[in-house]
């Protein structure tokens, strides 16, 4: 019969070493060395002395005297109630510990786009949500379970994205991955193999998307922009060419920007007509076989993309067998009028929709998905592997029961009023302290382009850094192929402080612009 006490208390690595001079001090010099070298940390609780004679299957007595002799020594203390911990001293650190080199301290303010109010996070209600999630789990949810992901938030997720975004959803062909990043790579390995050669690319984006696409074996082509939007119409005029599998894809370090390091690869297109090779031929031409845009709302220039483009993106997919990749990173946040509906709802067989928590609710939940064609889906399922590695089942179980409870839908409509007002007070300081700067592209999403002067992005971004602020400039996120003059702006994303840091970074920001 196993002893009550046996599972009590915690777990301790000691080496005794069982000499001439007995059992008692191998285990109080074991101990001894552990609390000198660092490895016991001042405060660590001790197990028991009942417990750790039944772990060593020596007798409870030889221990108790060495945790005696240890505490007598001032190595460890010993109180009624609260057990044997190493006493609280100073450590000295280990001869061969480098001392760690300082680091600067930060910028006072973080205007850098991508990233939330993360203290806007609903923590009661998600709490809420996992006790109920993890209370009416079945006991193999716990297990490996399917590549998909969890069942209860793919179901969740088809009746949500079908009621606010407009999309075709089957819980069967949306695939639970953990972020936009991994789905672009799970995606690229998929196009890679059909034989796709270059993947289409707004000129304005992000130039961890531009290697991950780089890695993934395929060519970056990028679109021209203008105030329309990305010009799709250049997919089907002859602009973008269906170059061979033997074309060559040069890389260079640009100006390009994003969350992580900066970077991206040069792309020089083959001469060639048109962007695919026929109808039905998913690409397999080794030219571009799909194109990803961002619809809803470009990132970073901020507008949408115009309903003829649109449809011509559509057309040229229908006609070449290409595939569209919607990042609809922001699309439930617009402010002036109801939000555009996803590109996916007009070709659910064409269009690879893919969405993420990570603006919605923040990116440490690393939760993103995938809504996928029916001839695609088994493809980047076994691409994804045998088992969801990569998503933690609880985290699944917890945002679909968030989602089906009403509690994401009332968290970002509160979100969508806060950024909402961040971004009205922007635009009023402009107005009022900097008449020669604009905010460019319609209200929704939580960061702006403000337009400078020419020639002035740099000596602004430098007076922000004065001014404690981290912003980018828009040249960080130019793609370095693309081929209109570059603009000078920057990318301000009102969306990052906390609601008592935003008035003082917008002090910060009033007082750098020109």
């Amino acid at each position: 019969m196993v002893k009550p006490w046996a599972t009590f208390g915690v777990d301790l690595h000691v080496d005794v070493t069982r000499t001439g001079s007995g059992l008692r001090k191998g285990l109080t010099d074991a101990l001894r060395a552990a609390v000198r070298g660092g490895r016991l940390a001042p405060g660590t609780r001790l197990p028991s002395s009942r417990s750790l004679a039944a772990d060593l299957g020596i007798a409870r007595n030889t221990v108790a005297d060495a945790y005696a002799d240890l505490v007598a020594e001032g190595w460890l203390t010993a109180r009624q109630g609260s057990g044997t911990r190493v006493a609280e001293r100073a450590v000295v650190a280990p001869a061969s510990a480098r001392p760690r080199p300082r680091t600067p301290s930060g910028p006072a303010y973080d205007l850098v786009p991508g990233t939330p109010d993360l203290a806007s996070f609903p923590r009661a209600e998600w709490l809420k949500a996992s006790r109920r999630a993890l209370a009416a789990a079945p006991y193999d949810a716990l297990g490996y379970g399917d590549p998909r992901g969890r069942v209860e938030l793919r179901t969740a997720l088809a009746s949500y994205l079908a009621r606010a975004r407009g999309v075709r959803a089957d819980p069967e062909r949306i695939l639970i991955c953990s972020g936009f990043v991994h789905g672009l790579m799970l995606l690229g390995a998929v196009l890679r193999q059909r034989g796709a050669g270059a993947l289409a690319m707004e000129s304005y984006g992000l130039d961890v998307h531009w290697r991950l696409v780089e890695r993934a074996g395929l060519r970056s082509v990028t679109l021209p922009f203008d105030e329309l939007g990305t010009r799709t119409e250049e997919l089907t005029g002859g602009g973008l060419g269906a170059s061979g599998p033997g074309s060559r894809s040069g890389s260079g370090r640009g100006s390009g920007g994003g969350q992580e390091s900066r970077g991206g690869s040069r792309s020089r297109s083959g001469s060639g007509s048109g962007g695919g090779r026929g109808s039905g031929d998913k690409g397999r031409s080794g030219g571009v076989g799909a194109v990803l845009l961002t619809p809803a709302h470009q990132f970073p220039m901020g507008v949408p993309l115009h309903p003829d483009r649109r449809a011509a993106v559509v057309d040229w997919a229908r006609r070449t067998g290409g595939l569209i990749l919607e990042d609809d990173y922001d699309g439930e946040f617009r402010y002036d009028r109801q939000p555009v509906g996803a590109l996916q709802g007009l070709d659910p067989d064409h269009v690879v929709y893919l969405g993420t928590a990570s603006k919605s609710l923040a990116p440490g939940l690393r939760l993103g998905w995938l809504v996928l064609p029916a001839d695609l889906a088994a493809e980047v399922t076994a691409a994804k592997g045998g088992a969801d590695w990569s998503c933690g089942v609880l985290d699944q179980l917890t945002l679909a029961e968030f989602i089906t409870s009403g509690a994401y839908d009332r968290h970002v409509r509160a979100s969508r009023l806060r950024y909402r007002r961040r971004r009205d007070h922007l635009v009023s300081a402009l107005a009022a302290h900097a008449p020669s700067v604009t905010a460019t592209g319609i209200a929704a999403g939580f960061h702006a382009v403000l337009q400078l002067p020419p020639g002035t992005e740099q000596s602004v971004v430098r007076a922000a850094v004065w001014q404690g602020l981290a912003v980018h400039g828009l040249t960080r996120y130019r793609h370095p192929s693309a081929t209109a003059p570059p603009l000078d702006a920057l990318v301000v994303g009102y969306g990052t402080p906390t609601d008592s840091g935003w008035p003082g970074a917008l002090e910060a920001l009033v007082r750098a612009l020109p």
